[in-house]
């Protein structure tokens, strides 16, 4: 479950429904509560703060001013409620795609805040864990294809079975304190150097 600890900011040009908003999350027992009016100032006001999560609350959305939110949901990697008035389909996919992890339309009530914003936070770790173990998936895919292209080479030049060119890889890594792919990658760099 979200810790009460986060510092959230909440971005709403309106200042009742800011207001609104912020009484919400401070009455489930948020402390950390910074709310910012100026939709200009966003950039800034999260570069100085840092927020954890990020509450943005917009009555009519503009293309203009969605697109900026959304293109800011990409590059600062934080969880993002989005509350909108109203939307339709092709504007919630893009919210989707950006990263905005709960995108509620016509939803704000105070009492609804602390369970969207806390859905957010879950999504959000959720998708990140997911983005994580692909990357760390396709890293060891990359480096099984490299560790394959070095047994390939020392049993073509060295009459090694491929077992024998597994262990020669791994007693040179053992021996240099270094990765196996970290070794396997200078062999095919060099065998690539050196031609057929």
């Amino acid at each position: 479950m979200p810790s009460p600890d986060l510092s959230i900011l909440i971005i709403d040009e309106n200042r009742i429904r800011a207001s609104i908003i912020e009484e919400g999350l401070r009455e489930a027992g948020h402390a950390r509560v910074a709310v910012i009016h100026d939709v200009n100032e966003v950039g800034r006001t999260i570069a100085e703060t840092a927020p954890d999560v990020i509450v943005i609350d917009l009555e009519n959305p503009k293309r203009d001013t969605l697109e900026h939110f959304f293109s800011l949901s990409r590059a600062i990697q934080r969880p993002i409620a989005m509350f909108v008035d109203r939307s339709d389909g092709a504007t919630i996919e893009k919210a989707v795609e950006a990263g905005v992890s709960a995108y509620v339309v016509d939803g704000l009530k105070k009492e609804r805040v602390k369970p969207i914003l806390d859905m957010a936070v879950s999504r959000f770790n959720a998708f990140s864990r997911l983005t994580r173990e692909l990357e760390e998936a396709r890293s060891a895919l990359e480096e099984r294809k490299i560790i394959d292209q070095a047994k390939g080479i020392l049993m073509k030049t060295r009459g090694l079975s491929e077992p024998d060119a597994y262990a020669l890889l791994r007693k040179t890594a053992m021996n240099q304190n270094r990765r196996m792919v970290d070794i396997a990658q200078s062999l095919v760099t060099a065998a690539s150097l050196l031609g057929p």
